[in-house]
């Protein structure tokens, strides 16, 4: 069952409250760390925490803030005092989504991550699908789990018909232009094996939202990652503002097109061995 009710609603404020009271040494996925991003998600970030907990039972959450004027570090920071499973990395400046999920990847890995999840903060992940997403890396089917939208079973709510078509274009884009198996490149929602994740040169990795979900994948592709989709409901977020914009969009399309002519210009990604 999905954490995230069917209807709408604010965010409870003593959610923290909630997540200190969780046992600190259930330890169900042990190994597990969940990489949040966030920037101003004060709104978001106590009952979002909480209910990430609850469906990852011994998980690591780890909350990585953009140095955010709401105060969202510092309520990241009073949860962190309360609950050894949370944990925070604060950086000074927004350097886009990709540079705080690349961070954020490598704080879990030295911290001996062997599953990385990444996911937003605004809800539009439902934590309710986590154990869908870890469950195919834990049992080996799988070296990067992607919560598709475009998948049999899954979808998005809450969607403007706009969006609905920039979303789907950019993904079938991708697809076609980078030979790709996955339906959903632009989402955000996925689970790495660490090996896999750490195999993935983070060297001229873009920042941009869309950009960045789309080149991981293809690089984790091009070195031979077993990649698999899960279906999700994805939902617009429920307080804050949107951070997709078209600099975003138009960035994704470039890069994409970067990406595929280096490739036949021989200059892409290539498993290790091969010339």
């Amino acid at each position: 069952m999905s954490i995230l009710p069917e209807q709408q609603r604010p965010p409870d404020p003593d959610a923290h409250e909630a997540a200190s009271a969780l046992p600190a040494d259930s330890a169900g996925y042990a190994g597990t760390w969940v990489v949040l991003p966030t920037y101003n998600e004060a709104a978001n970030l106590a009952a979002i925490s909480a209910a990430i907990l609850a469906a990852l039972p011994g998980c690591t959450l780890l909350v990585g803030d953009d140095g955010s004027p709401d105060g969202t570090g510092d309520m990241a920071d009073r949860m962190a005092a309360a609950n050894d499973r949370v944990r925070v990395r604060h950086r000074t400046a927004k350097e886009g989504l990709g540079r705080a999920y690349l961070d954020g990847f490598g704080v879990a890995l030295a911290g001996g991550a062997e599953v990385v999840v990444q996911m937003d903060a605004d809800w539009s992940h439902d934590p309710g699908a986590l154990p869908s997403l870890v469950g195919p890396v834990l049992d080996g089917r799988a070296d990067l789990v992607i919560g598709s939208r475009y998948t049999a079973g899954g979808g998005t709510a809450n969607w403007g018909l706009v969006r609905r078509i920039i979303s789907r274009s950019g993904s079938l884009f991708a697809r076609t232009l980078l030979r790709l198996a996955p339906n959903d490149l632009t989402g955000g929602f996925k689970a790495w094996r660490s090996a896999t994740l750490a195999s993935v040169p983070a060297d001229g990795i873009r920042a941009g939202g869309y950009v960045f979900q789309i080149e991981m994948t293809y690089r984790a592709t091009r070195l031979g990652a077993r990649v698999l989709e899960v279906p999700i409901l994805f939902r617009d977020r429920l307080a804050g503002q949107s951070k997709m914009s078209r600099r975003i969009i138009f960035e994704a399309f470039f890069v994409v097109l970067s990406l595929r002519w280096d490739e036949l210009r021989g200059r892409g990604p290539k498993r290790p061995g091969q010339p």
